[in-house]
């Protein structure tokens, strides 16, 4: 499976932002997707997941309630939603699948990334 990440930007504290994250190869409806991200200077964290239908989500609790994630499967995208941005969201946001089709929190889990997008949130 191949993934490219779309719409990281600059953006002020309390702002919004929507990436994007286009699938291709061997990609299939199965397939959880999550989103990851590597804040500067620490380790992989996990964001969000959505199972293959679109109906299981699963956020980390410091987006809960600021994040939305979405999937399009006819157009093989899912989407991560991001308001009332805060400086410690500022991070490169990868996207990534889970063949099991398992909306797991375990970063280790996922198989295929993409090369990521830089989201900045400055204060």
């Amino acid at each position: 499976v191949w993934l490219v990440e779309s719409g990281g930007d600059l953006v002020q504290a309390g702002g919004s932002l929507r990436l994007s994250c286009e699938a291709s190869g061997d990609n299939s409806d199965s397939y959880a997707m999550g989103w990851l991200r590597q804040p500067p200077g620490k380790e992989y964290e996990f964001v969000a997941a959505i199972d293959g239908s679109g109906l299981r989500t699963r956020y980390a609790d410091s987006v809960e309630t600021r994040f939305t994630i979405s999937r399009d499967n006819a157009k093989s995208t899912v989407y991560l939603q991001m308001n009332n941005l805060k400086p410690e969201d500022t991070a490169v946001y990868f996207c990534a699948v889970e063949v099991r089709g398992d909306v797991t929190d375990q970063v280790w889990e996922y198989d295929s990334w993409g090369q990521g997008t830089q989201v900045t949130v400055s204060s």
